[in-house]
């Protein structure tokens, strides 16, 4: 199609982005010749501007983007075959970009221009991508709903009125609704499988430290971690090459579809205790699914305090870290703000919940021995517990609904309803928690949708450092239930 006229390739480039291309499928396009990046990024544009209301965006700069797509264009001309070669990204907001705004969700640094890129941002441009915009997201990535002061609350692409989760909310969202074909977010205890979940796409959480951290606004040295949301488990396993350098493991030529010889367990006292029936029928549907596809799956149990130990544990260390993690990124790269600047600045809940958990003398801040006993006991607890299923119970995955229930209504964000009950929106991580706990690898796949058409998500938790597994293990029961619609 090299031959193609100007008219006939922005046909093109229409027809490849309504069919929502994933990573692989559109670099392997501009590749080919079959598009250009020029026409592919300027069908995106006319979708981000089409779907505005999303909120998914804070900046996009048109005119760079569309310069960088053709440079892409001539760099493939003269032969390069960079793996990302013109590939259009979001990149949540909370990541450093040379020359575009990082705001990390403040209204005092919408006008912030880096002289850097973060280290992932970087790696993704080495291979050849470009950076489209950055995702809107929670006031420094402390929340799970989706909702920002200054930027507006990002809309879930499979019915406006619901939340699309956070805090990286806009990332999930861009994906969903076929803005981009993948976006860089950022989890701490759920900031990407939260918002995957709810906006019906993959989001996978590298072992923490796996993939460059450097460069993006952090909360918990000991638990963030980078990583990605894209339309195809394929994608993740491609970006994880492009960030670590190491080659992906074989993949079957069966389709994805054999599952013999796998090894899956769940625990349901600990990850069916308060989920709503929706989630739970579809859950047990799912493990019968993957039975007869051939898996082998049993039961574990992780003990009757599980939840209660991760819960008090990892948000105690997420909390305790926060001051000491957020002074220190800023003094690093020259922010032009303070963290006393920052917590004056915020929105009036999440000022009292700093002030609440993460100031010295909040009432809910733990002490230095708390965090201690947290760090050097009740973190190798947990992993004992874990590696427990993963090595007497020989289990290559554990397997739990991603959320406790679908995508909340946005009117009723602060507190939500599971089961019946009345809760923190806190909840929504109460099943992500488990693998930030100790820096699991875990992916969150779509598999399928509620009676009211939305989204949910199952979450694979693997050992440490087992990521390429995993995500072969990923991209097989991704086969099973395919990826999904794209949401408009």
């Amino acid at each position: 199609m090299n031959d193609l006229t100007a008219a006939s390739r922005r046909m093109a480039a229409q027809e490849l982005t309504d069919d929502s291309l994933g990573v692989v499928s559109a670099a392997a396009a501009i590749r080919n010749g079959e598009i250009t990046s020029e026409a592919y990024t300027t069908g995106l544009l006319q979708r981000s501007r089409a779907l505005a209301e999303l909120n998914a965006f804070i900046t996009i700069d048109e005119d760079a983007v569309l310069a960088a797509a053709r440079d892409a264009d001539k760099a493939r001309a003269a032969g390069s075959a960079a793996p990302l070669l013109g590939v259009p990204f979001g990149v949540k907001d909370s990541y450093l970009t040379k020359g575009l705004p990082t705001s990390l969700g403040l209204d005092s640094l919408a006008h912030f221009v880096p002289r850097e890129d973060a280290d992932a941002v970087r790696a993704i441009k080495r291979a050849g991508a470009l950076l489209f915009g950055k995702n809107n997201l929670v006031e420094m990535s402390y929340g799970l709903t989706g909702h920002n002061a200054r930027y507006g609350q990002v809309k879930n692409p499979y019915a406006r009125d619901r939340v699309s989760g956070g805090s990286s909310s806009g990332s999930a969202a861009a994906v969903a609704a076929g803005l981009v074909p993948a976006s860089l977010g950022g989890d701490t205890v759920g900031s990407i499988r939260v918002p995957a979940s709810f906006c019906g796409v993959v989001g996978f959480k590298p072992t923490t430290g796996r993939w460059p951290r450097d460069g993006v606004a952090p909360i918990s040295h000991t638990l963030d971690t980078t990583g990605a949301f894209a339309r195809s488990v394929e994608d993740c396993i491609l970006l994880d090459q492009v960030m670590t350098g190491e080659q992906a493991a074989a993949q079957s030529s069966n389709g994805g579809y054999d599952l013999k010889g796998a090894r899956l367990a769940f625990a349901p006292r600990q990850f069916l205790e308060l989920v709503d029936t929706d989630v739970e029928i579809r859950f047990r549907e799912v493990i019968r699914r993957l039975a007869d596809a051939g898996a082998e799956v049993v039961e574990v149990d992780l003990g009757d305090d599980f939840n209660a130990l991760i819960q008090t544990a990892t948000w105690g260390i997420f909390a305790h870290e926060t001051m000491g993690a957020i002074s220190e990124f800023l003094r690093r790269h020259d922010i032009p703000t303070t963290f006393e600047a920052i917590y004056d600045g915020l929105k009036p809940q999440l000022r009292q919940a700093w002030g609440h958990i993460a100031l010295p003398g909040g009432a809910g801040a733990i002490s230095t021995e708390a965090y201690q006993t947290a760090l050097n006991v009740s973190r190798p607890e947990i992993q004992r517990r874990l590696d427990r299923a993963f090595v007497a119970h020989g289990a290559d995955v554990i397997l739990q609904p991603t959320t406790p229930c679908t995508a909340p209504l946005i009117e009723e964000q602060a507190t939500v309803h599971i089961a019946g009950q009345e809760v923190s929106y806190l909840a929504l991580a109460n099943h992500t928690v488990s693998a930030s706990s100790v820096g699991l690898p875990g992916v969150s796949l779509p598999v399928g949708l509620s009676r009211a058409g939305l989204p949910i998500g199952l979450e694979l938790d693997a050992s440490l450092g087992s990521d390429r597994t995993l995500l072969a293990l990923a991209r097989k029961i991704e086969g099973v239930f395919g990826n999904g619609p794209i949401a408009i």
